[in-house]
This record gives structure tokens, C-alpha cells and sequence, in this order.
């Protein structure tokens, strides 16, 4: 390129940048407004139709539910965050568990101190933020806690909600929360198991996640 052709393609953009153009202001849309019972069920039929496992326990048998999955599906090893807010109900209640449940793997240290074994556990154990009833999904909130790769490695993923924390829309969330106090690094909405296709539609699963999503509803 000549100095001449920049200088000429330089001028159109500055007289481009300089004309007035005027911004569309597009309306806020209404939040929707469901009570508890109907944000339950359509996350619920929403997340159900991205392929999401979804299970509405009761409060005190959550973990009930986890270990009978585990049993049923022959999980060996159950990744967990020991200081993550699930994490001290599920070491004290493994204690007294049977010895069919799959061993606990806790992620305490740097991820390369146990790079190799990561991508052989079975699940991951997550909490989550909360809910979105309207679009049906759930939010993390990665921390040292409860890293990324705790729901991203292993090819199943366990979330577990309170189903009071499931809001109408995410700006009812984000505003209940305070989030403009301190935003994340990192905020995940998730509908479903990670899936992706091709230039041929072909839908295929857990290429760039796990291949399945438990949810945990806590009522």
C-alpha cells in the first residue's frame, strides 16, 4: 500500500467518523412476573427441553437424590469444593454413607497438581447463583471455591438450586443481588449440557463441556 492510498482511506474514515448518527433508543422490556410455583416449572420444562436432567427434591433428601444417581449411574469419583457452600454437607453425610457411592475428590489446590486425574472423575458438584425462569437457566458464579473447571472437565456436571433463588429475568437478579456492587470475572448462564454442531447440523454433545446436566432443584 502507497502512503497515497492510506492518506486516502484515512480521510474517508475521518469524514465518516465525524457525521451525525442518529442512535435508535430501544425500549426496556417488561420483566415477566410468575410467583414461585410457576418460575419452578418453567425453568423446570425450559432447561428439560436443552437436554437437562432435572430433579425437584425436597430441601433435607438432596443428597439423597445425588446418591442414588451416583449409584445408578455407577459414578466412581464425585468432585466437590470442600469449602464451597455445598461442601461441608457433603463430607459430613459421605461419612456415614454406604460404601457404594463414589469416592469424594476434592479440589483444594492448583489444577496442575492433579491435571491428569481431573479428566477421569466421573461428575462435578457445583452450586449455583440462582435461576432465570423466563429463558430457563441457571447462573454460576465461578470463585476459588468452586473453579470453572469443576463444571466444565468432568463429562457430567451436578448443579444444585434453591428454588427461592430463581428470579423472573436476569436484570430482577442482577438488581437483587447487587451485582453492580462487585461483578464477577466470570458470570455463566447455563441452559443445558455443552453442545455445538457442525457445518452439517450434526448436534453433538460435551465437545466443549460436559456431556450431561443435573439439576438440582432445592424446594
Amino acid at each position: 500500500m502507497t502512503s497515497q492510498d492510506r492518506d486516502r482511506i484515512l480521510s474517508r474514515l475521518y469524514a465518516a467518523g465525524s457525521e451525525d448518527i442518529e442512535v435508535p433508543v430501544a425500549d426496556v422490556p417488561p420483566d415477566a412476573t410468575f410467583d414461585q410455583h410457576e418460575r419452578v416449572t418453567r425453568l423446570v420444562d425450559l432447561m428439560t427441553a436443552m437436554k437437562t436432567e432435572v430433579h425437584v427434591v425436597e430441601s433435607a433428601r438432596w443428597i439423597d437424590t445425588l446418591q442414588e444417581l451416583a449409584r445408578n449411574r455407577g459414578w466412581k469419583q464425585l468432585l466437590f469444593g470442600p469449602a464451597s457452600p455445598l461442601g461441608s454437607e457433603i463430607e459430613t453425610t459421605w461419612k456415614s454413607a454406604s460404601d457404594d457411592v463414589p469416592s469424594l475428590v476434592p479440589y483444594t489446590g492448583p489444577v496442575e497438581s492433579f491435571k491428569k486425574e481431573l479428566f477421569q472423575i466421573d461428575a462435578g458438584i457445583t452450586s449455583t447463583l440462582g435461576g432465570i425462569a423466563d429463558v430457563g437457566a441457571i447462573v454460576l458464579w465461578p470463585t476459588e471455591e468452586e473453579p470453572r473447571l469443576m463444571s466444565l472437565v468432568p463429562p457430567v456436571h451436578v448443579a444444585v438450586l434453591d428454588a427461592d433463588q430463581i428470579h423472573n429475568s436476569l436484570a430482577e437478579m442482577m438488581t437483587a443481588q447487587k451485582w453492580a456492587d462487585g461483578m464477577p470475572t466470570n458470570a455463566l448462564l447455563i441452559s443445558g449440557p455443552s453442545k455445538t454442531a457442525d457445518i452439517e447440523f450434526t448436534l453433538v454433545f460435551g465437545v466443549h463441556g460436559p456431556k450431561e446436566l443435573v439439576l438440582l432443584i432445592r424446594k
